[in-house]
């Protein structure tokens, strides 16, 4: 029979110790139930739908006032800055702790007494937050499969063909990228097809069934794919390191064929994250203030899926919905995946809708405040096209409210900055598009690197004094700048606002190190962990293990063959990842912003480095990769937390889902080299051009060869952009005193330093069109349907989310292989506008004369 765990009656463990003055509570009181109040006052005050309700209110019988008391201790220490809990119930919990008169005479405060009790049974009993229990069950069933022949079987096969697909077509231009939402999505019915047609018939192994049919396609099977399908469609970050090696153009390095090499290099830096996220789970999977925003989707669809009940729920419209979650799904599915033809392929201009350039398309002060290609992108309409949202997986339905509106007033707030370099022409950037993500030379041309190294690839002074110094655009500097300040604003923000979550992690990191199974008593009982203690847990010596094996191959593949380069890149990248995973891990985890390490390893392996542009290369890989991955594979700990899967499933699951991926894109990579011809060369017949190889290939010059130092370096061109790192370290402080000052401006609270400081880094190429447009409707989604309408809101909004992403997807794979591939075109305005005068080709302020330059001559740079 299916035990299934309940959180109604759950036993709260708590710690009563508190700085606070402790007062002699009565023997007795009686507020046991909430009768008298309105239960729609107080749905909204606690932020809660009317089921979780009901399972609060139950728990709060088994709570006393001192129980209330010292978990709502616990939940201020936590919460009390946390942009994602509530503010109105933060208030209502330091209006219930700072009034000592509760405690002496709680039957004159029956009411607040009632409200905090089912405050801390819903918190202990379910999560603090009404976007994890819209889509999350509070509940297991510990007899639901997971780990099955079938499942295996499909989650292998999905991860073998999106490691295939996108290995093969990364190099194309077009590119096309199929993400773990498509087999997501295609995996049900195949699951359903499994569980329909094939027999129950399998083999016992130390004492466990195994079938082939084991009943239902369960939603935990539903999961395991996904997690397989989400650690293998991304293509290993050294094949850019090998192709730069093989090209004869570029490194033209012959053992960079060898199958040995690129495998130990491809593997080592796929798993050394692994290691790395094991041992970070106690502060960024386990703890309920991880939220990780974008596993709400993923969860979303896997309920829509799985879940029966359909409770009907008050809309907007006044009416009462009833229409299924997953009917839902496949109307708003449908719908998205018509529309998607529009503006991607039918009426593109839908997509870049630069209405206010057509006025004058020539019009370079015009395009450059307004444009959407080549622009800043002021424009109240700028888009009718969803995916332009999506350009950095930031759905407006998925993260919280406040992480899109900083986003959007950071970029706002720093294109004034980007205005007064171009047309002040500081840095000669007048001569420059002023939002390009290109590096250009002092004849207004795009860098060729080819002119400042030498055949090896190797700096040459001579040639390059006889070239250019290269030059970035203004919304490039601004880009930098920004990136130097968020890497410092996550160190000192972490520190402000997170200092006391992250002791709390060192000591459970302790203690499970040490097998110590005590509750820690500086932090509430949290259901989700409680309900996953029933599954053996992965051993903290396993990831140990995981992260020397894949050391010990990263270090045979760069010592083994002839890299220019130390191992040391190697412990370099763990020890960059040790510094930042924690911050970097938590703000992703709250906000859904990823703060990547790429310019941080960049400009460090650069300095160390100098002139050596493979070595700087691994630098970058080793550094960025290592700390990008341990995020990711955290954020698939997460989904599995609280789908209930059992952990060590989990493990075994990313472990074999990363090696067969690797394997399937290794094997491609080679017949890409062998067997294609003429590849990564302009004109190849396929399209198969490469545009990232060059990207990656100009970048590794820019910064191993020529190095930062002559970029932001004493007497630099760009050392002011240096700036950024005190501004990044001093805004949290600013922001965290002035929250502290004046704690009755709400708004203040949702002021985030991190993401404001994310907001300047899209900029170049993308502009204020990317992002505007997700913020009415952010705001729609997450604050007024939420607050208004939180039933509806929490039964539709994220399948709507879902359903959108995943039509896309479908959509873009049809018209990419059915039309792009064999070059169908529609040619007609409404595809051709959106190329029209500057908008087409990036017009600049200042036009050079025929052999003219800007900046330095020859002799007078170095």
């Amino acid at each position: 029979m299916a035990t299934i765990e309940t959180v109604q009656n759950a036993p709260p463990v708590y710690d009563s110790s508190s700085d606070e003055k402790k007062v002699a509570l009565p023997a007795t009181h009686s507020v046991d139930s909430i009768d008298d109040i309105s239960i729609e006052r107080y749905e909204h005050e606690l932020n809660v739908t009317g089921e979780d309700l009901l399972q609060a209110q139950e728990g709060a019988k088994n709570l006393d006032l001192e129980e209330t008391r010292d978990i709502m201790i616990k939940v201020m220490k936590i919460h009390e800055r946390d942009p994602n809990f509530p503010i109105h119930v933060v208030e209502r919990i330091r209006e219930f702790l700072g009034n000592s008169n509760i405690f002496e005479n709680p039957e004159k405060h029956s009411d607040i007494i009632q409200e905090m009790k089912t405050e801390a049974a819903l918190i202990t009993g379910n999560s603090p937050y009404s976007e994890v229990r819209a889509v999350v069950d509070n509940t297991d069933d510990p007899s639901i499969p997971s780990s099955t022949i079938r499942a295996w079987v499909i989650g292998l096969s999905f991860v073998t063909v999106l490691a295939f697909i996108n290995q093969m077509f990364s190099i194309r231009q077009p590119s096309i990228t199929v993400m773990a939402n498509v087999a997501q999505l295609l995996s049900y019915p195949v699951g359903r097809a499994a569980a329909t047609w094939l027999p129950d018939v399998g083999f016992t192994l130390f004492g466990v069934r195994h079938s082939l049919n084991p009943g239902k396609f369960s939603k935990k099977e539903h999961m395991l794919i996904t997690i397989m399908a989400n650690v293998g469609w991304h293509t290993p970050y050294t094949d850019y390191i090998i192709w730069t090696q093989v090209l004869p153009q570029f490194f033209n390095q012959p053992y960079a064929r060898g199958f040995a090499y690129q495998i130990l290099i491809s593997l080592g830096t796929n798993f050394i994250g692994y290691g790395i996220a094991g041992l970070c789970r106690r502060f960024l999977v386990y703890p309920s203030f991880c939220v990780w925003p974008a596993s709400l989707v993923t969860i979303a669809l896997n309920a829509a899926f799985h879940t029966e009940k359909n409770e009907p729920v008050q809309s907007p419209l006044k009416k009462i919905f009833t229409i299924s979650r997953l009917k839902f799904f496949a109307w708003s599915f449908a719908a998205m995946f018509v529309w998607f033809w529009f503006p991607n392929y039918i009426f593109t201009a839908l997509s870049a809708f630069s209405w206010i350039t057509w006025i004058a398309p020539k019009n370079v002060n015009l395009t450059t405040i307004t444009g959407f290609n080549t622009g800043l992108g002021v424009n109240p309409f700028p888009t009718f096209d969803w995916n332009v949202l999506l350009f950095d997986n930031q759905d407006p339905f998925m993260v919280p409210f406040f992480n899109t509106v900083n986003k959007f007033a950071g970029m706002f707030i720093s294109m004034f900055v980007i205005i007064g370099l171009y047309y002040t022409n500081s840095y000669n950037t007048s001569y420059l598009p002023i939002n390009t993500n290109r590096v250009w030379d002092r004849f207004g041309a795009r860098y060729n690197v080819s002119r400042a190294i030498d055949s090896r690839g190797i700096f040459d002074p001579v040639k390059y004094e006889a070239y250019s110094p290269a030059y970035l655009g203004a919304a490039n500097l601004v880009v930098y700048l920004a990136f130097f300040g968020i890497y410092a604003a996550a160190i000192s923000y972490s520190f402000l606002y997170h200092g006391h979550e992250i002791k709390m992690g060192f000591k459970n990191l302790y203690k499970s190190i040490r097998k110590d199974k005590s509750e820690n008593k500086e932090e509430y009982v949290d259901i989700h962990n409680k309900l996953m203690s029933k599954y053996p847990e992965v051993s903290e010596w396993w990831y140990m293990g995981c992260l020397v094996i894949a050391v010990a191959l990263s270090c045979a593949g760069i010592a083994g063959w002839e890299t220019y380069t130390s191992v040391g890149v190697v412990f370099y990248g763990i020890a960059l990842c040790l510094i930042f995973v924690i911050p970097i891990g938590l703000i992703t985890a709250m906000t859904g912003i990823e703060v990547t390490l790429n310019v941080l390893a960049e400009f460090i392996g650069g300095a160390w480095v100098a002139g050596n542009a493979l070595a700087m290369n691994y630098f970058k890989s080793y550094g960025y990769v290592t700390c990008a991955h341990a995020v990711r594979f955290s954020n698939d700990m997460k989904l599995a937390h609280y789908v209930k899967i059992p952990p060590r499933h989990t493990f075994f699951a990313q472990m074999i889902a990363t090696f067969v991926s690797t394997f399937v894109c290794i094997g491609v990579l080679n017949f890409q080299i062998n067997e294609i011809p003429n590849v990564c060369t302009p004109n190849q017949s396929n399209k198969f051009t490469c545009p990232g190889i060059n990207t990656f290939f100009t970048a590794s010059v820019l910064w191993g060869t020529l190095g930062p130092h002559k970029m932001f370096g004493k007497n630099g061109q760009y050392t002011a952009m240096l700036v950024g790192f005190p501004i990044g370290l001093i805004l949290p402080f600013i922001i965290f005193y002035a929250q502290k000052k004046l704690p009755k401006l709400s708004w203040l609270r949702q002021v985030h330093p991190v993401v404001l400081m994310y907001g300047p880094i899209n900029w170049a190429p993308y502009s204020l069109s990317y992002v505007w447009p997700a913020v009415p409707l952010g705001w729609f989604s997450m604050v007024f349907l939420k607050n208004r309408y939180l039933a509806f809101w929490a039964k539709y909004n994220y399948i709507l989310s879902a359903s959108w992403s995943s039509a896309i997807a479908i959509a873009a794979i049809i018209i990419f292989f059915g039309l792009q591939w064999s070059e169908v075109e529609l040619n007609w305005w409404g595809n051709n506008v959106v190329s029209w005068g500057c908008e087409g080709k990036a017009c600049t302020r200042f036009v050079l004369e025929k052999g003219g330059y800007f900046g330095p001559g020859v002799g007078e740079f170095d």
